[in-house]
């Protein structure tokens, strides 16, 4: 029996059902820890299955929504009564909150095992203080889950040399984003995008290569951010204003909606000096939907993507263009691509799968076998 004493900012359904998985394993006790903030994301009332739990103990956070300088309202999570045999905290090296928890475990349960989690696959800019604190951290734990490769990278970058299995914390939630029967939005080739209208997410570069393929074209991009008006401005230079819908911001089942009305999502992530595509988990949910998915080279995309989708060089219009172009003439070729897409990300994406990897990682470390194997 592996005692777990998991300690996570559980956020919405699919990571509560990540944890809620590894919590029936029989040769698992496990506890959860995570903190209790009334309304918003974090709510507690999230925690539906906790009879699969051994505890849950909620405690209260300060700047709750600051992945770096969050601190929990506890001095000691609960770790003397749980007597973990590892202790598996999903923050960031580099937080006050990872701090906190090598603190108590050094004083608590110093033989148990510490894990953390990173998504940073970027070695941004840090103050003195943070250096400290990733420092600390680092020295402190015996494995960093990794969402990425491209932190794994950076950790070897910092002189850590410990275990950094790549297990991304997000999956994908079939019980949502599968193809809907919904009415299209247009007679034309349709080219969506979903997420933040922000420079570094490229959507410069893909109106610009719907303007490249002329018409018939419809782009409809889902999200909010900075750079509307910016967008709208640079549509009706292009000449596509009236070929360019900004939808604002969806709920779940708007995306899956309108994820099922494309003929094509596009992913054109741009990397900068303190950031690069982490995940992507509008990859996953288009590729749910049986929609071509169409991504960039920034970050971890072309990990999500696999050889289920297709790839092209940041900022490169022409490349895009003509992945567009060769999706508009075939049907039969879109067809294809988002049938490899749904089977891609129910074989490499689902909660399940990441339940088992962690579970697996965790018997790893403590120096049990892995279940069915001798």
């Amino acid at each position: 029996m592996v005692r777990i004493l998991h300690i996570a900012r559980i956020a919405s359904v699919l990571t509560e059902r990540r944890v809620t998985l590894m919590a029936s394993d029989p040769g698992c006790s496990f506890r959860l820890v995570r903190p209790r903030c009334w309304g918003g994301p974090f709510d507690a009332g999230r925690v539906h299955d906790r009879q699969r739990l051994e505890d849950v103990r909620l405690v209260r956070m300060w700047r709750a929504m600051d992945p770096h300088r969050g601190l929990y309202q506890t001095a000691g999570f609960g770790i003397r009564r749980a007597a973990p045999d590892l202790i598996h905290a999903e923050e960031e090296p580099d937080s006050l909150a990872a701090l906190h928890v090598a603190a108590a475990r050094r004083v608590l349960a110093p033989r148990a095992r510490l894990v953390l989690f990173t998504w940073q696959n970027v070695n941004r800019p840090k103050s003195p203080l943070v250096n400290w604190v990733l420092h600390r951290t680092l020295a402190a734990a015996d494995a960093v889950i990794c969402g990425n490769l491209g932190a794994v990278a950076l950790l070897r970058e910092l002189g850590y040399g410990r275990p950094t299995p790549v297990i991304p914390a997000l999956a994908f939630d079939a019980s949502i984003f599968y193809r809907r029967s919904v009415p299209r939005l247009s007679d034309r080739f349709t080219v969506g995008y979903v997420g933040r209208l922000a420079p570094e997410k490229g959507i410069d570069t893909l109106l610009r290569a719907v303007a490249q393929i002329g018409p018939p074209a419809l782009l409809v991009a889902a999200g909010s951010g900075p750079c509307r008006s910016a967008l709208e401005e640079q549509a009706r230079g292009l000449g596509i204003g009236d070929s360019v819908r900004l939808v604002g911001l969806l709920d779940p089942n708007g995306v899956a909606d309108l994820l099922s009305a494309m003929d094509v999502l596009v992913v054109p992530s741009r990397s900068t000096p303190v950031w690069q595509e982490q995940y992507g988990r509008v990859i996953v949910e288009g590729m749910g939907c049986e929609v071509p998915v169409i991504g960039s080279e920034s970050g971890a995309i072309p990990e999500v993507v696999g050889s289920a989708g297709l790839l092209f060089p940041e900022d490169d219009v022409a490349a895009l263009a003509e992945h567009l172009r060769q999706l508009r003439a075939s049907a039969a070729r879109r067809q294809e691509i988002g049938r490899r897409g749904r089977e891609w990300v129910l074989s490499a994406h689902t909660p399940a799968l990441r339940a088992r990897q962690t579970l697996d990682f965790y018997r790893q470390l403590v120096g049990e076998p892995a279940r069915g194997s001798r």
